[in-house]
Parts: structure tokens; sequence; C-alpha cells
């Protein structure tokens, strides 16, 4: 079962924009962004013209001899069988990452042929893009990437896995109306709809959000076909590793990457140097880790001990976290059998609180809550597992894997600040009360929706 993919809607608005610029499509490897790409063609213009980088070496030839795009254009028609329309035809460069002259080329489609309808994306197309000046770069290669890149002339899309939301609109689209019917009225949910909303999202905590293993779990494929896949894929992606990155960088890049399941199972989640190898120095391993970032397939989250706006302005980049692009990968990377999911109580309760965790920082950044930090006070004797800002707002977030909610660092954040509203995730209903607004799991790709209905229902008063 193939998952429509909410993006798709994006990707409309971006096609109607009366100014619209080439769009980049950014994120990890194996999160469908070609299929994606390609079903929007298929659905929304009557040809699509799709040049794959990465298949089609001798596309780069085209694009290293001239900067004239609609001679670029010309050439490019010998290479597909649909007609390439100013209107009517999307072209899609896929793996763009692989010639940085397509890649600079967008520049001259906005300026030149800004009729034509482009969409680039890519693997490892974050690290291309974002591709920071290291102690090692010279001027030269500094001038030459800031050539390439096509700043200011094109737009920018973030892709991620894909969320529970998607998930459950396939499995159960019924299931999805009645729970998105319930939830405006911060009530708890029925208890035979809140069971089935809980059944359903343990068995996407089982999959994850690649597509691949979640089209499985909804095709009843099996957990044996699942986990099959889930470990190709996170084989795929060590593999990355030694075909994109220089020699002398793998090993530091593999380290880290092995290491975020036992760093995320420590009671205190900062993220540790040491633990990736004994006697490992920062300095040693920002750029693995940096590199590990832009891909995609990592996300970091950092410190702040002054919860005050803008979050960026005050956040420690000292102190982070690291998560996982899945909490899918992240379990079998921890050799978690997925009957440890579904099984109740305290058993593993430090890495499913991480897998709860991870899941819910892929929500956020899904929802566009782009920069989420984390707090605590000196000493570490309280933390708030996020804190997101919202307009105006910064609101505390505590995520909890099951329905155990006890622990005092919400209330220690309380006494200190004062907010408006607390958010916290665990498996308990649906419910408002004080200043807290606890959240099912399965609800957390709602939340946009979920913090407008406050506007109506007076919280904390």
């Amino acid at each position: 079962m193939i998952v429509k993919r909410e993006i798709l809607t994006k990707l409309e608005a971006w096609k109607n924009e009366p100014d619209r610029s080439p769009l980049i499509i950014q994120g990890a490897r194996q999160i469908g962004k070609s299929w994606t790409v390609a079903e929007f063609g298929r659905t929304m213009y009557k040809h699509t013209a799709i040049f794959n980088f990465d298949k089609q070496e001798e596309l780069k030839h085209i694009f290293e001899k001239t900067k004239d795009a609609k001679r670029i254009l010309g050439e490019l028609e010998l290479y597909t069988d649909v007609p390439l329309l100013k209107e009517d035809t999307l072209i899609f460069f896929d793996e763009i990452q692989e010639c940085k002259a397509a890649l600079n080329s967008l520049k001259y489609f906005k300026e030149d042929a800004p009729e034509y309808h482009i969409i680039a994306a890519g693997s490892l197309l974050g690290v291309a893009v974002n591709q920071k000046r290291t102690r090692n770069n010279t001027d030269r290669d500094n001038n030459y990437h800031n050539e390439t890149f096509p700043v200011g002339k094109v737009s920018f899309l973030e892709m991620y896995p894909v969320t529970f939301r998607e998930y459950l609109r396939m499995s159960d689209a019924t299931l999805m109306q009645q729970a998105e019917s319930r939830m405006t009225e911060l009530e708890p949910l029925p208890e035979i709809l809140f069971n089935k909303l809980s059944e359903q999202f343990r068995r996407f905590q089982i999959c994850g959000g690649l597509p691949k293993p979640c089209s499985d779990m909804l095709d009843g494929a099996g957990i044996a076909k699942i986990e099959n896949d889930l470990t190709e894929l996170r084989k795929s992606y060590e593999y990355d590793f030694t075909k994109h990155v220089e020699a002398k960088d793998i090993p530091r890049i593999r380290e880290i990457w092995r290491s975020i399941p036992s760093q995320l199972s420590r009671e205190n989640k900062k993220f540790i140097f040491r633990v990736v190898r004994e006697g490992a120095r920062a300095r040693e391993y920002e750029s693995a880790l940096d590199w590990l970032v832009l891909s995609g397939m990592v996300y970091r989250i950092y410190l702040t001990e002054t919860p005050r706006l803008p979050l960026k302005h005050y956040e420690n980049t000292t102190a982070f976290k690291v998560y996982m692009l899945d909490q899918a990968i992240l379990r079998t990377m921890a050799e978690l059998p997925p009957e440890a999911i579904v099984a109740k109580g305290d058993l593993l309760k430090e890495f499913k609180g991480a897998m709860a965790e991870n899941f819910v920082l892929s929500s956020l950044l899904t929802q566009g809550f782009f920069s989420p930090h984390y707090w605590t006070i000196s000493g570490n004797k309280a933390e708030v597992d996020f804190l997101i800002q919202d307009g105006i707002e910064i609101h505390p977030v505590e995520v909890k894997a099951e329905d155990n909610i006890s622990g005092q660092s919400f209330k220690v954040y309380q006494e200190k600040y004062s907010p408006t509203l607390r958010l916290r995730f665990s498996m308990k209903n649906l419910k408002v009360n004080g200043n807290i607004l606890n959240i099912p799991l399965f609800l957390c790709d709602w939340l946009k929706d979920i913090l407008e209905f406050p506007k109506t229902k007076e919280i904390g008063g």
C-alpha cells in the first residue's frame, strides 16, 4: 500500500504561486522524496520529465558546458520521451547533488525561464547545500561553493518520514475522522476510541515512518518482513558513509551513528562524545556529527537554560541531544524486539521513553516547530524534554512513554517561569488539568490543530 503524503498539498501551493522559484526538497534518504514528486507530477501535470543524475551521468555534461537555460532545456529533450512544456510539464531533477552545475543552473532557470516548473531533490542534498567552512577549507573552495549554490533563487521544502497521521489515514480513515471530531472539545476520548487509536499507534511504533516497512505494516506483510526491511534500510544508511564521505571521516561518522541508542538509553540524554569512544574529544568528532545532521539522518536539539524569545538566541551550543530520523530505526539499532513495544509497565523504561521522545520530536519538526530546544537548571536537578515556540508563547513539553506521569521537573519549571500552557504527551487520555494539557502520544501529529482549540476553551484559568 502506498502512503499518500500530506506534503503533496504544499507542492500544489508551490505550483500555484505567481512568482514561483525552482523548488529544492530536502530530507534524508529513503523517506519517499522521489515517489512523492513523481506522484505530484502524475496528478497535477500533463507530463512529468524525470532526470536522474545518479543513473544518467551523461546529463552532467549538458550543465557543465552551458549556463543558458533554454539551451539546457533543448538538450534535455533528447533524454526524455515527454515534451518540456512551460506550464504543462513538471521537470524533476533527481539526485541533483551529483551535479553541482545542475544545482547552480537553478538560478538561471529562475532568471531566464521562470515559466518552467522545476523541482530538485536528492539523497544527502542537505550536505551539498549546507556545506560549512571547515578549518581545512581554502578561500577558493568557499568561493566555488558560493558560486555553485543559487542563493536567493530557489525555494526550499523540508520533507520527513511518514507521520502517524498519514499512516492512520491509510490504515483506518474512519477511525481518524472519529478522533478528529472528538479532540476539538479537549475532553477524554471514549475508551473504545482511545484503545483503537492506541493499538494503531503501537503498530506504527514498530514499523516507523520509512515508507517501505510502513507500507508492509499496512499490507499485513508480517513482522519478519518489516524487521528485514528496517535492517536493510539501516545498512543502506551506513553504506552512505562509505559512498559519500572521505575515507578518513568514515570511522567517526559510523561511531557516532552507532552510539546514539546508548546515548538515549541513559537517564540524562545529553550527547557525550566520550560515550562514542573512550577518550573521544568534541573537536575530533564535530564535523562527523555535522555530516549526520545535514544528511537528515539525525536531529540535534540544543539546551537552553533561559526560556525566552527567541529560543535560538539563548541556546547553549555546547550541550545538546541527538535523535534518529525514525524511532523504528532507533529500535532496531538497539536490537529491541517488537514485543517490547506492546508490553506495558516499566520494561525497558528508559529506552521506551527515548523512542517516545524521538517520535514526538519528529512530529514537532514535521509540523513546523523547527527549533525545539530542551531545558535544564544548573546541576541537572530538573529537565524538560522540549521547549517549543508557538508565536510569542513558549510551551514546555514533557514526554512519557506510558501512563506513568510522575516527576518533578514540570513542577519546577512551572514554579520558576509560570508558563501559560504546559504540554504533556503520554498514554493517558486527552485532558485539561489547570495549565497542563495532556495529549495522548498518538495525537501528537495534531498538535498544531489542538493549540488552536484552547482559544475557545479556557485553560489554566
